[in-house]
């Protein structure tokens, strides 16, 4: 599983994909990122169908969590309590995601945040994504171990050149329209470095 012709796409709060086998087969989708759950006690019922249906044509689908400032612990639980029965957390599935854009969510937030999901759903890997104006506040270099994948927009229609380097920057979002990102891996990082 290399990351030449691998692409991927998230899914903003309430965006939907109408049929996924088709969208899989129309662009060669791989991996999907759906923002299922937010701060420690929302969930987007649509959201989590959303990845059901993913999984089930055959799309490496992960859940998405919109961090809030405070509550680390709390909604590192709440995600995973949203994301155990949807089967968010097996071999094969996308890596759970922390949206890490927040004013307010520091490192320490994502440290507790990361170590807190591994505990709870009893896995290593998870991704965080951020924009690179805020890698600047946050260190990845404090809590960024080899089984942290980083995950960067850069809006510049260039699959895999996200325009910031970190040696765990591993995805890229290179566009996105209709609350659809689309994404890309980013060399040396292959697909089975983001999946669980």
């Amino acid at each position: 599983m290399t990351g030449r012709g691998v692409g991927g796409i998230s899914l903003a709060p309430h965006a939907a994909v109408a049929d996924w086998a088709a969208f899989d087969a129309r662009r060669a989708v791989a991996f999907a990122s759906i923002s299922v759950t937010e701060n420690s006690n929302w969930v987007d019922r649509h959201a989590a169908e959303q990845l059901g249906t993913a999984l089930r044509a055959g799309v490496h689908a992960g859940i998405r969590h919109v961090g809030r400032p405070g509550g680390a612990q709390d909604q590192a639980r709440h995600l995973v309590r949203a994301g155990k029965p949807l089967g968010a957390f097996t071999p094969g599935t996308l890596a759970p995601t922390l949206d890490a854009r927040a004013e307010g969510v520091d490192d320490r937030f994502v440290r507790t945040w990361i170590r807190t999901v591994r505990q709870e759903a009893v896995i290593r890997r998870v991704l965080v994504y951020g924009e690179p104006e805020h890698w600047q506040r946050l260190h990845p270099d404090k809590w960024a171990d080899d089984d942290v994948v980083l995950w960067s927009p850069w809006h510049n229609g260039i699959p895999g050149r996200p325009g910031w380097f970190h040696p765990r920057l591993g995805l890229h979002e290179h566009s996105c329209a209709d609350g659809i990102g689309r994404h890309a891996l980013v060399y040396p990082f292959t697909l089975a470095d983001v999946l669980i």
